[in-house]
């Protein structure tokens, strides 16, 4: 029987998904806080996933993810070396179902008992268990963590786990905790605008703590005017923001990871983390030049239908391809619908462009701006554009030329390797970053109601929301207003967000 620890004990719970490649970070960080504390750490994996599945057991990374629960949960019985058994699978982490038996060798875990439990149905027991004490902790997400009880939100590196594990003795810390003395702080204010659905600051405190050991956080909206002044001094810029002073310096790593993002400004050094221009919402906002094009400053303009993507985007091809029933609704009952696309990316035409998905998307971006100008009437381009979708990533686009859609690969290429489609991929980019749309793809009714979708029936339903006496909209117009109306269902179900690429 191992003796008791001398001293304090904390707690560590890890709530995991296997092959999560956050959850094996978390793991790999925890490494040198069970190394330097030993006996005075009490870490306890469990693991993330579903008992119900048609196999009983099911993961979200799949049948492997389950298999390799498996076995780490029959190492943790059955061998004290269960831990480092799992930071060797980790090397690997997609292949954690097989390479358990020769990291079990490495080790010195015994090989033959751990293959018995995983064989004989006590390891999906024990799994079983584990998913079920994971559910009742509402540990959704990989990693969970708790210290001491309270559940751990701050950065993931090796000396941020041994801080917060030290920092939770009550009495008598390791010695090896005076190596981890504690982390300079940090003053960050953080400024939001309630006028904003998407600005609000606090979303931002997770972000931060993980990325500055010892914060110390100041909120304020921008209708404050130390706020507003603060704003003012860190233009340009858009929010939520977050502002700091000269105390960054003194942690070097937080200096390291915010640096090249920051802006320098009289003393003060700013990150934006959001798209919104407050400017263009005070009064007077939308002359300004850099208000124009913004969401708030548009008009209304009826029967319009726009969307923002990334070509590659493959929740991009799903609902720029659904269009296609849209277009053809709209057609049979010769309603009107002003349909158009832009792209999402950074550049311009001097310096060149960048997308999400690489200068493959950058190429297939120019090509279809080319396609929408020189194709427009009767929505043509869309032809070609729908082709391309069926193999996207393929390099041949020209097998989307010619008698296949009755686009000209002439045409297209001497615009798309030339200046006009520098140009007008310049102006796409330009009107989607002043919408602040960076996820693909983004819907806009009527210029100025965004949703998200990648299906004809909700792509119809949004529009006709604002589109009702349209012949097209006869009845789902209405449909939606009543699953929205207070009046309809006692409590309207609320609505999953749709995939997308980028930052939602």
């Amino acid at each position: 029987e191992p003796s008791a620890p001398r001293g304090p004990v904390v707690p560590v719970q890890l709530y995991v998904m296997s092959q999560c490649p956050y959850g094996v970070q978390a793991e790999t960080g925890l490494k040198l806080a069970v190394e330097k504390l030993g006996e005075r750490v009490q870490l306890h994996v469990d693991y993330i996933g579903n008992t119900g599945g048609e196999d009983g057991l099911s993961s979200m990374h799949g049948p492997k993810e389950v298999r390799g629960d498996i076995a780490q949960e029959c190492a943790m019985k059955y061998t004290p070396h269960w831990f480092e058994l799992i930071l060797c699978q980790n090397r690997n982490s997609g292949e954690v179902a097989s390479n358990w038996e020769d990291c079990a060798r490495e080790v010195g875990a015994p090989v033959e008992i751990i293959r018995r439990c995983m064989d004989t149905g006590e390891g999906s027991q024990l799994l079983g268990a584990s998913f079920n004490r994971s559910a009742a902790a509402g540990a959704l997400g990989s990693p969970t963590i708790y210290i001491a009880g309270n559940e751990y939100q701050g950065g993931r590196r090796p000396k941020d786990f041994m801080r917060a594990i030290c920092g939770a003795y009550a009495e008598a810390p390791p010695q090896a905790c005076a190596e981890f003395p504690p982390p300079p702080k940090v003053n960050v204010t953080l400024i939001g605008d309630k006028r904003c659905d998407d600005c609000d600051p606090r979303r931002l405190q997770k972000i931060l703590s993980r990325m500055i050991e010892n914060p110390a956080v100041r909120i304020l909206d921008y209708s404050e005017p130390e706020a507003k002044e603060l704003f003012l001094a860190i233009q340009p810029s858009k929010l939520p923001a977050a502002v700091f002073d000269a105390t960054l310096d003194a942690d070097k790593e937080a200096l390291a990871q915010f640096g090249r993002f920051l802006k320098d400004s009289g003393g003060l050094r700013a990150r934006s983390m959001g798209d919104w221009n407050p400017l263009c919402a005070d009064d007077g906002g939308c002359e300004l030049d850099e208000c124009k094009l913004s969401l708030g400053c548009r008009k209304e303009t009826p029967g319009t239908l726009e969307v923002a993507i990334m070509s590659q985007c493959p929740f991009a091809v799903r609902g720029i391809n659904a269009m296609g029933d849209v277009l053809d609704d709209f057609k049979k009952s010769k309603s009107k619908l002003d349909f158009s696309v832009n792209y999402i990316g950074d550049g311009d035409a001097a310096g060149g462009f960048t997308s999400m998905h690489g200068p493959g998307e950058v190429a297939e971006d120019l090509r279809e701006v080319c396609a929408m100008k020189h194709y427009g009437r009767a929505f043509k381009f869309l032809d070609y554009v729908w082709c391309r979708n069926k193999e996207i990533l393929s390099e041949a686009w020209e097998t989307c030329a010619g008698a296949t859609t009755g686009i000209d690969a002439g045409v297209i290429r001497k615009c798309s390797e030339g200046e006009e489609g520098k140009r007008l991929l310049e102006a796409s980019f330009r009107a989607t970053e002043a919408l602040g749309f960076r996820a693909s793809p983004m819907w806009l009714a009527n210029g100025k109601y965004k949703f998200s979708a990648i299906d004809s029936a909700t792509i119809k339903v949004e529009f006709c929301k604002h589109n009702g006496k349209l012949a097209a909209c006869q009845g789902l117009a209405a449909a939606a207003a009543i699953a929205t109306s207070p009046a309809g269902s006692a409590k309207p179900e609320p609505k999953a967000a749709e995939p997308g690429c980028g930052p939602n």
